[in-house]
């Protein structure tokens, strides 16, 4: 097997970022985003997904956060799709419902190859320390986008909206630690009829 790793950079006028990922590391991360909140979850992302995660970004934060936490889930969607190669022999679906304490939250994804979002969070608040919550459909599209995937999220309920917020983003990991696991029964074969995802 060869290793799922790799590592992406992404410059324009608005942001510059440098992405590295293992996909089958142990969950370690390093984030200089310049977005405190953001980097919060995108640590819920390595550490429930047991992904090796190393994410730099400058970006034109002096405007307001929506470059960044977009162009940031652009950048890790292509690292995704470089790392998980060819897809043979992998699991390919995911799905993980978590909850936080009030907040119950389900996230499904297919390696499909095909890009597709259904988000839907009735966040109860507009902003978390001073974050504006809308931003995070923006990093999923980018993601789903670039990383061809099709991902549906749901908070199924919840009144704090970090809590909802968080389950988010902790299904979201383990949803893609299911769906990257290598399938022994799998081993050389590709996880779709048509023969190539």
């Amino acid at each position: 097997m060869s290793e799922r790793k790799a590592s992406v950079e992404r410059n324009t006028l608005e942001t510059q970022i440098k992405v590295a990922i293992n996909l089958d590391g142990t969950g370690q991360a390093k984030f200089d985003v310049g977005v405190p909140f953001l980097e919060h979850m995108l640590d819920q992302i390595a550490r429930h997904g047991l992904i090796d995660l190393d994410i730099f970004c400058k970006g034109d934060l002096h405007i307001d956060d929506h470059h960044t936490v977009e162009d940031v889930g652009i950048t890790l969607g292509q690292a995704f799709a470089k790392a998980v190669g060819d897809k043979k022999g992998m699991t390919r679906y995911g799905h993980s419902y978590v909850p936080l304490d009030e907040a119950l939250s389900r996230v499904v994804i297919d390696f499909s190859g095909r890009p597709g979002l259904v988000m839907n969070v009735p966040y109860t608040r507009a902003t978390v320390g001073g974050f504006d919550v809308d931003l995070f459909q923006e990093f999923f599209q980018g993601f789903v986008n670039h990383a061809q995937v099709s991902l549906h999220i749901d908070n199924l309920r919840g009144t704090n909206t970090h809590h909802q917020i968080e389950t988010v983003f902790k299904a979201f990991g383990r949803a893609l630690r299911m769906a990257l696991e290598l399938d022994p029964r799998m081993a050389g074969q590709m996880p779709s009829t048509k023969g190539c995802l």
